[in-house]
């Protein structure tokens, strides 16, 4: 599987990120109780020697502790690592001066001069206009503290105008990321998968594996129950694990086939789209090694389409 460039002209990655929204979060993960900094050191270790050098964080994630944690994990490594992280838009940062006094505190955390991919966590601007942001995340890119520009869950015509302000100054938009899996297609049919695709940008997709629902862990018949937030997910109780059954079915035959778990062919679907990145969160190295395993062989183009067909329900 050959490696993926964001955007048009950005850094080179292998087609699988790891993302650390649960390093430090306490709300949603746990974190501090199920696993701390020494099962994260080790799932950073592990993604190094399966050659995954792209970890996505943010500056909310945990309050910062992400990003302390990556900065902490990367001074131990000599290996080019390469980094994203995300601009929070809050209501009170209002001067292109918020935005680089956000990378600063970033920067400091993850003890770098500078990151592979700065990212507009969402696209509601409420003071600041898109055209104050954009020209000041243009700034940085020309100051060498971030090599590529994207957004996350921006629209097809958020996309445009953010992509239409950077071309101003000569910068393409990289990326936009999305919430993206077999159970969750709305960008292929609202306009954001063919604006991406004609502007040269790439997808990175958040939640590709549903949240767990695409592991095969959750079944009708199973006593396995979700954590946190997702007790409460409709799509986690009897009637929704039972809509997706046929889904998990087809998932587990394809794993059986290629000798790979329905996760890593959920995964691989993704890939095979093409300029799209999952982004696959994990906690522990044995998580990290799951992941990996998407890496390294393609599905055929019938079991491609055999996917496509029984997941259509969820285009909407």
């Amino acid at each position: 599987m050959e490696n993926i460039t964001l955007g048009q002209n950005g850094p080179v990655v292998k087609p699988l990120c790891i993302g650390t929204w649960a390093w430090g979060d306490k709300l949603f993960w746990n974190y501090g109780n199920d696993y701390g900094p020494q099962e994260l050191q080790a799932a950073f270790d592990a993604a190094i020697e399966a050659g995954i050098t792209f970890f996505d964080t943010a500056e909310v994630y945990g309050f910062g502790v992400s990003e302390q944690l990556l900065g902490q994990f990367m001074q131990k490594t000599e290996q080019k690592m390469q980094i994203a992280t995300k601009y929070g838009p809050f209501p009170w940062r209002i001067t292109n001066q918020s935005v680089a006094d956000a990378l600063t505190e970033s920067l400091k955390r993850l003890q770098v001069q500078k990151v592979a991919l700065y990212q507009v966590h969402w696209p509601f601007t409420f003071f600041m206009s898109q055209e104050t942001l954009m020209n000041a995340l243009a700034d940085e890119v020309e100051q060498g503290r971030i090599e590529t520009v994207g957004v996350s869950n921006y629209s097809a015509q958020q996309i445009r105008e953010a992509h239409q302000i950077l071309a101003r100054r000569g910068i393409p938009l990289a990326v936009n990321q999305v919430r993206y899996s077999l159970l969750t297609r709305q960008i292929e049919t609202n306009g954001i998968l063919d604006t991406v695709r004609e502007l040269g940008i790439t997808i990175l997709a958040y939640s590709p594996l549903a949240q767990g629902l695409l592991t095969g862990k959750y079944t009708p018949n199973s006593s396995e129950t979700p954590s946190g937030a997702r007790k409460i997910d409709p799509r986690f109780n009897q009637e929704g694990l039972q809509k997706i059954e046929p889904v998990i079915s087809l998932l587990r035959q394809l794993g059986e086939k290629h000798k790979r778990t329905p996760a890593q062919v959920a995964l691989n679907w993704l890939i095979a789209q093409g300029n799209v990145i999952p982004i696959a969160g994990a906690k522990t190295a044995q998580q990290v090694r799951d992941n990996a395993g998407a890496l390294g062989w393609q599905l055929t183009d019938d079991e491609i389409t055999q996917l496509e067909k029984l997941s259509r329900p969820w285009l909407k």
